[in-house]
């Protein structure tokens, strides 16, 4: 067969972009490097990432962000936009360098952690309004987890987990929401994943409040029936109710969340071995978004196709201000099925509860800047 006819058989698809992905430099390259995390979502059909500031030292201020953009500028293969943090250290306590570091950063956020007071939120959203820069909100609520790891619905009560409540995503959401509105700051919100938190963005945008959201691949296509006492189950937030599942899945089709990102997160085989109570939260998803979202939801009449790049391309770039250029795209086979395997897997980090799901979309080639970054 001609180079011409195979051609003619792949889908071109525009480069994807991820707002949230952590690459664990500096600070923790055992678990991912820049080079390792930009290798797997070129691996996805990704050219634009966002990677999380929970590293060391955390980008809170020039100084320690010009450790992260050296590393990238030597390492990464397609464009990696920073965060900076929130607060200082992440700590919560004091407002991070945010005029210094505005200009250099793709918004602000202290992901991995919430900012648990209601008064620093609203002068960090003060600040990024007059900077014209986002809030990017891991919405969490401390005093409500109880040590719990797991949701607190049917699985965890039978098999003696403790619980994370939804109200330690919709609390924080809720209130943000209201904050955002009285500042005018754009807010964003990290990995919603329960039906609660769909209905408090739904209203707020109906309200004119400048809100966004995203949510990830493994709340629309997984629940806590699902889950199995294994590390690679665990992530936060954690899987909810089949409710939830179903109001993720409302929620994608009338426009009330507005991306999918992975929340790709890294860990050691070692720090993933520990079971669902003593594992590290998080699980890779970057080389696995895609072809599980196209099985899974447009090949089963769920989204249409449009939909789905919409929600993968073209709406995180819209609301992050990151260009689309005509030379950053991917090359996928459609027709082609397999099994996803971890051992695979270019990022370092090989924890998915997906191991096994077969999938259609081979990825083929990806093209950054008119160069091929991954070709298989």
């Amino acid at each position: 067969m001609s180079n011409r006819s195979i051609h003619d058989q792949l889908t071109k698809i525009p480069g994807f972009c991820d707002v949230h992905v952590h690459f664990r430099e500096p600070g923790f390259s055992y678990k991912e490097t820049i080079l390792s995390g930009t290798r797997a979502a070129a691996a996805g059909g990704y050219t634009a990432v966002c990677p999380m500031p929970n590293l060391n030292p955390v980008p809170d201020s020039l100084e320690h962000l010009g450790v992260q953009e050296e590393l990238i500028k030597n390492q990464a293969l397609i464009d990696v936009f920073p965060y900076a943090a929130i607060t200082v250290g992440e700590q919560g306590e004091a407002l991070s360098d945010m005029e210094a570091l505005a200009p250099r950063v793709i918004a602000f956020s202290d992901d991995g952690k919430g900012v648990q007071s209601a008064s620093m939120m609203r002068s960090a959203m003060e600040k990024a309004a007059s900077l014209g820069k986002l809030i990017v909100a891991h919405c969490e609520d401390n005093s409500l987890l109880h040590g719990g790891y797991i949701h607190d619905g049917a699985y965890a009560k039978a098999h003696g987990h403790r619980g994370i409540c939804s109200e330690s995503e919709w609390g924080p959401i809720a209130r943000d929401v209201q904050l955002a509105k009285e500042t005018g700051c754009g807010y964003h919100v990290c990995h919603i994943s329960c039906k609660e938190s769909v209905d408090i963005i739904r209203k707020a945008k109906k309200e004119g409040v400048n809100v966004t959201c995203e949510t990830g691949p493994h709340y629309l296509l997984l629940s806590d029936r699902d889950l199995q006492e294994e590390g690679r189950f665990k992530m936060n937030p954690p899987l909810r109710d089949e409710s939830d599942k179903q109001a993720l899945l409302e929620g994608l089709m009338d426009g009330t969340i507005d991306m999918i990102a992975t929340d790709h997160a890294p860990h050691s085989a070692e720090e993933k071995a520990r079971g669902l109570e003593k594992s590290a939260f998080g699980i890779v998803g970057l080389e696995t978004a895609f072809p599980l979202l196209y099985t899974y939801l447009v090949k089963k009449g769920v989204l249409s196709f449009e939909k789905l790049l919409d929600l993968m391309v073209y709406n995180p770039r819209r609301r992050f201000r990151i260009d689309l250029r005509e030379d950053d795209y991917s090359l996928w086979d459609l027709n082609e099925t397999y099994r996803i395997d971890p051992a695979l897997f270019r990022s370092m980090g090989k924890a998915t509860p997906f191991e096994g799901w077969e999938v259609s979309g081979r990825l083929v080639q990806t093209v950054f800047h008119g160069q091929a970054v991954y070709t298989a």
